[in-house]
């Protein structure tokens, strides 16, 4: 009888809604698309406003944009990055969106990639942090390699959306302990925690932030209509976890 009361006082627990109304304990969003005409994001600079002020909306106090950076199609330097990142502050203050603004990037581990490193010239967030993402497709045979180099040279990896990369959840969830292992940080993505990128994501994300294992959350937002998974995800007793959990790193990017 006991048993029979704690499963459906656990069932109880597991369909209570999340009490997040907005992304204000989340403070800052630091993996989208919002710099206009660089990536496959926004289109725009009257499309950047758009995002811009819905994540005003959305309680969110700093947004730092992170366009890709990849020798197979969006090879930007860092000036483009930096120049369009003034004009959108520009029109920031223009619109009066009261939020802060910055711009870095994000890496795709590749060629291109890897002479900046060796330059030590990659834009970072924060307390150096550099938001890196893997091929979907293969296994990158040398990621150990690139951790150490990356390490010594004084930058602290973000691994971005590492619950979508099917060659590590689908082999062993010991590979990404090994990245814990070596130092590297976590980013989920939002999205995940809602089925976006299909369920074997959304699992492996909700089982990261379980096992304490994700130092920070992102929208990775491209368009305008995926404001509305942001405003689904609220609902998520996930992503009111991690939000309230003492190792979300969000709020130092401030």
């Amino acid at each position: 009888m006991f048993n029979k009361f704690l499963n459906l006082f656990k069932k109880e627990e597991e369909e209570r809604p999340s009490a997040l109304t907005d992304y204000s304990t989340m403070l800052v969003d630091f993996h989208n698309h919002v710099l206009p005409g660089i990536d496959d994001g926004s289109k725009s600079m009257e499309d950047s406003m758009t995002m811009l002020r819905n994540f005003e909306a959305l309680g969110l106090k700093k947004v730092i944009a992170s366009p890709h950076s990849m020798a197979d199609g969006y090879i930007n330097s860092n000036e483009k990055i930096l120049q369009l990142r003034e004009e959108v502050r520009l029109e920031i203050k223009k619109n009066n969106i009261n939020l802060e603004f910055d711009a870095a990037a994000e890496y795709y581990m590749d060629e291109l990639f890897m002479e900046k490193l060796e330059r030590k010239d990659l834009l970072t967030i924060g307390n150096n942090y550099v938001l890196m993402e893997l091929s979907y497709l293969s296994k990158p045979n040398n990621t150990g390699e690139v951790i150490y180099k990356m390490q010594i040279s004084g930058y602290r990896l973000i691994l971005a959306h590492p619950e979508r990369y099917p060659y590590y959840y689908e082999d062993s969830f010991a590979n990404y302990k090994n990245f814990k292992d070596r130092g590297v940080f976590f980013q989920i993505n939002l999205g995940s925690l809602v089925g976006k990128y299909g369920a074997q994501a959304k699992y492996t994300a909700e089982k990261m932030i379980d096992e304490n294992m994700v130092e920070f959350v992102s929208s990775d937002l491209h368009t305008v209509p995926q404001f509305q998974m942001l405003r689904d995800c609220l609902k998520s007793k996930h992503l009111e976890k991690i939000l309230s959990s003492d190792i979300l790193r969000n709020k130092t990017l401030v």
